[in-house]
């Protein structure tokens, strides 16, 4: 008997010379339905539609073609059972070897403006899934295919184990086709909980998709891999040069664009920017942010800020990378840098570090307002809105006799900025558009001032301060004021506030409360 082949694919790439392939090299007789018929029919290729292999027509507007004994009965009998060999001989019904089914393209509906929940629904595959789950639960008879990037590898297999699928290769397509349809639940079951305005779900579902197995993770003998979407954020960038992308080079660049976008980002997406700004991350730490009249300027001024910690770090710019820019990069040891894009005169002057990363990101890629934060814990998820909202000085509080002056005002907001994007405690001195000492980290508070302070040195004095947490003593505002600092936003709500206040209007120091945390754990 002729292998039997049942074909019904949304996405027809490559399903002509597949199909050839299976009649033609390797004897196998075809049914199918609706458009995958009509197809292979107008290419001449001899197929058997569904409705008249079960001799039910399809109905409710084609809503029902394949659920029918005959088909599904041929796809989940055991071919080892007398029993089930025993039924479908009684009922006239012929074993099914192999199913090649993809689903209707309701991801790719949705994705479009403006469509209708009609439109959506009438994309949600019904007999689809049930041919690919059957298929794949009785896979130790049956081979299920869902993608045509799995044709070549199907008939080479055929080819080259006398028209016999191994054990193993039926498990993996038997795995991928499970994937498949989870994934495409997964998109109905979101976009069902957009619709009814649901705010959270009993479960937490998504699906991504694997972009890249990874060398390693943090450390070398940890194995790692990378899940990206493939059009959003990190997994749209283009790398221009450099080496492989690490588990280190990720999370680093995910802190500097969080950082970065404070200050926009680009020219258009989401999110321009209002004016020059670049980033210098290490180990997740900003350890120099600085703004600028032009995009070198700005940089200039970032490496400047702390040069021995941006050693080995990586750099992000809201701007084009010119030449001028790209000269500056090449004189200090970098991991990476991204950029809205690079002119071909600083790609040229880059070529020279060919292990430098070089990552052009678009701003289109870039919605941190559609984006969850999400962490892993033993035996489960911890899931919070991203801290991106946007900051609002009109809803602050000086608390002190003096306030702040105007250009005081214009650093508060700087740094304030800035410290958000800083592991706690946190605590940023800044001036005129540039970090001067950054302290994360610290297991108490004034500790991570200490080290802010140090950083900035005589740059302090006459800067600002801000600080991720409260202060609950007044040991951060004397110390500070040891290094000639002006003015210091905080979000208050210590029950010793007053003690920070009165030191403040002792030592001279204006003082601004946000009303609102900003810890990074």
């Amino acid at each position: 008997m002729a292998p039997l082949a049942l074909l019904s694919v949304s996405n027809k790439k490559g399903l002509i010379p597949f199909a050839k392939a299976l009649i033609e090299d390797h004897g196998f007789q075809i049914i199918s339905s609706g458009g995958t018929a009509k197809l292979l029919e107008k290419e001449g290729l001899l197929v058997t539609r569904i409705a008249d292999y079960t001799k039910s027509p399809e109905i409710l507007d084609g809503r029902v073609k394949t659920l029918h004994p005959k088909v599904h009965g041929g796809i989940l009998a055991k071919r080892d059972s007398s029993k089930h060999l025993s039924d479908l001989l009684e009922q006239d019904i012929t074993p099914i070897d192999l199913v090649v089914v993809n689903l209707y393209p309701f991801q790719e509906t949705i994705s479009k403006p403006n469509v209708s929940p009609d439109t959506a629904i009438e994309q949600i595959d019904i007999g689809g899934p049930t041919l690919i789950r059957a298929a794949a639960k009785n896979h130790a008879h049956v081979a299920v295919l869902t993608s045509p990037s799995q044709y070549t590898s199907f008939l080479d297999n055929l080819q080259k184990n006398n028209e016999l699928i191994s054990k193993e290769n039926r498990i993996k397509l038997a795995l991928a086709a499970f994937e498949h349809t989870a994934t495409y639940d997964i998109a109905i079951s979101n976009w069902f909980k957009q619709q009814s305005k649901v705010t959270a779900n009993s479960n937490w579902i998504a699906a991504v998709p694997i972009k890249q197995i990874l060398r390693y993770g943090e450390n070398p003998h940890q194995k790692a891999s990378w899940y990206s979407y493939e059009n959003t954020g990190w997994g749209a960038s283009k790398q221009l040069q450099g080496k492989e992308l690490s588990t280190n080079n990720l999370l680093d660049l995910e802190s500097s664009i969080s950082t970065l976008i404070e200050f926009g980002y680009g020219t258009t997406g989401n999110n321009p920017a209002s004016v020059p700004a670049v980033v210098v991350i290490k180990h997740t730490n900003p350890c120099g942010v600085a703004t600028g009249e032009t995009i070198t300027s700005a940089l200039k001024r970032a490496l400047e800020a702390d040069n021995l910690s941006a050693f080995g770090g990586i750099v992000a710019l809201n701007g084009i990378v010119n030449q001028a820019t790209a000269k500056q990069l090449k004189t200090l040891f970098l991991e990476c840098v991204v950029a809205p894009g690079f002119e071909p005169g600083a790609i040229e002057e880059l070529a020279s570090k060919p292990n430098l990363r070089l990552l052009n990101l678009m701003p289109d890629s870039i919605d941190y307002t559609q984006q969850d934060h999400i962490r892993s814990i033993l035996g489960g998820l911890l899931i919070q809105e991203t801290d991106n909202q946007p900051i609002d000085s009109t809803n602050w509080n000086c608390v002190t006799k003096l306030t702040p002056t105007y250009q005081e005002m214009n650093d508060l907001t700087f740094a304030w900025k800035i410290v958000r994007h800083v592991r706690s405690n946190a605590i940023v001195v800044a001036t005129l558009g540039q970090s001067l000492g950054i302290g994360a980290g610290q297991m108490n508070r004034v500790g991570s001032a200490r080290l802010a302070l140090n950083s900035a040195g005589e740059k302090a004095s006459g800067a600002v301060l801000a600080s991720d947490g409260f202060f609950p003593f007044d040991d951060t505002v004397r110390l500070a004021a040891t290094y000639g600092i002006k003015s210091i936003i905080q979000p208050g709500g210590s029950i010793k506030d007053n003690a920070s206040i009165t030191a403040c209007d002792e030592l001279g120091i204006s003082m601004m409360l946000t009303k609102k945390r900003h810890f990074l754990h």
